[in-house]
């Protein structure tokens, strides 16, 4: 079982930055992959970004150039820089983790960006 827990959702102007993070407690050694995903009010939930347990990352279209994804393993969270926010990345932000086959999310943080 994993758990995880999102933190630094907030309200920002257009252009400005918030740091997401998800606190991952439990079997966090099994992990394969941890995401971020965001679902906007009326929206089918979108991938953002992932990253591997070697380090490696993938980033949706929206968020390439503006949004960083990564991992401290000594701290066991994992983190989304986001900078230059627009309005259309209001939505609820939710951290995913995988072992195998196996899913677990987080309850999501709000993410509001007034233009």
């Amino acid at each position: 079982q994993v758990q995880l827990v999102e933190s630094g959702g907030g309200l920002v102007q257009a252009g400005g930055s918030l740091r997401l993070s998800c606190a991952a407690s439990g079997s966090i050694f099994s992990i394969n992959i941890m995401a971020w995903y965001r679902q906007a009010p009326g929206k089918q939930r979108e991938l953002v970004a992932t990253i591997t347990s070697g380090g490696s990352t993938n980033y949706a279209d929206s968020a390439k150039g503006r949004f960083t994804i990564s991992r401290d393993h000594a701290k066991n969270t994992m983190y989304l820089q986001m900078n230059n926010l627009k309005p259309e990345d209001t939505a609820v932000y939710s951290c995913f983790a995988s072992i195998h086959t196996i899913n677990f999310w987080g309850r999501g943080t709000q993410v509001t960006v007034s233009s």
